[in-house]
């Protein structure tokens, strides 16, 4: 009992709304409080336990991921009795996706609700959503299934997941070029290099060449978005081609 008061007075006093805002998020009254404050609680914190075991929301981000897979899972084969495996697995993808997933976490400015030593505004953007998976992580252990599965629905399903709209929804840009490059066997290859421009943040630039032919050029302040920003380019160049693919 000790333990977990320490964990509920480690909060400092300006979070004295911390519980009124989350009930006003969950539509219900937490029951095990602890669970909800390492859900919000960041690793930067360093806080462990008597048994020297890290107190953040990292854990409760694996059970929150688990938990929104099974149940939109669920959903999309009841909804959609036509699918077969592949297409209801990318289907589910889209639903919870990192960006869709981030989206969420920021509609409901869960990070107004993290504590941390690292200013809010050093973030990077997946933090929503790794929030979100901690959310719901800590309600499925605190509530149980029927009570975290009313929860995706009323935060997840009913208000975003539109089965026309997700078809035609692109999760990865380069995942879907490379798809259909291997598909119509066209050679493709991505030239990333160090942008050594004017700008206080680094930034890659990248030119992507279609068999042999360069198609697009992005930069951006890492390969990986930089590759992504091409891809998005070159898709629109072949939209038609590639369409089909979605």
């Amino acid at each position: 009992m000790g333990f977990i008061r320490n964990i509920l007075n480690s909060r400092s006093p300006g979070d004295g709304n911390f519980f009124l805002k989350l009930k006003s998020i969950l539509g219900f009254k937490p029951k095990s409080k602890s669970l909800y404050i390492k859900a919000f609680t960041h690793r930067s914190m360093n806080i462990k336990d008597k048994k020297g075991n890290a107190i953040n929301y990292e854990r409760l981000e694996f059970v929150g991921d688990a938990m929104l897979s099974s149940v939109i899972a669920s959903y999309l084969y009841e909804q959609v009795p036509h699918g077969d495996e592949g297409y209801l697995t990318k289907m589910r993808s889209k639903v919870v996706s990192r960006e869709h997933l981030n989206e969420l976490g920021k509609d409901l400015d869960l990070i107004d609700l993290v504590q941390s030593r690292i200013p809010k505004s050093n973030f990077g953007n997946n933090i929503h959503g790794n929030l979100f998976e901690a959310l719901v992580g800590a309600i499925y252990l605190d509530k149980g299934y029927k009570v975290c599965e009313r929860f995706i629905y009323k935060r997840v399903i009913y208000p975003y997941v539109d089965i026309e709209t997700l078809e035609g929804k692109v999760i990865s840009y380069k995942s879907l070029l490379i798809e259909w490059c291997q598909k119509e066997k066209n050679t493709f290859d991505y030239e990333v290099y160090e942008d050594t421009g004017k700008d206080e943040l680094k930034h890659f630039s990248v030119k992507l060449s279609i068999n042999n032919k360069v198609v697009s050029k992005a930069r951006a302040t890492s390969k990986k978005k930089a590759e992504e920003k091409a891809s998005k380019r070159a898709f629109f160049a072949f939209q038609k081609q590639m369409t089909k693919l979605i």
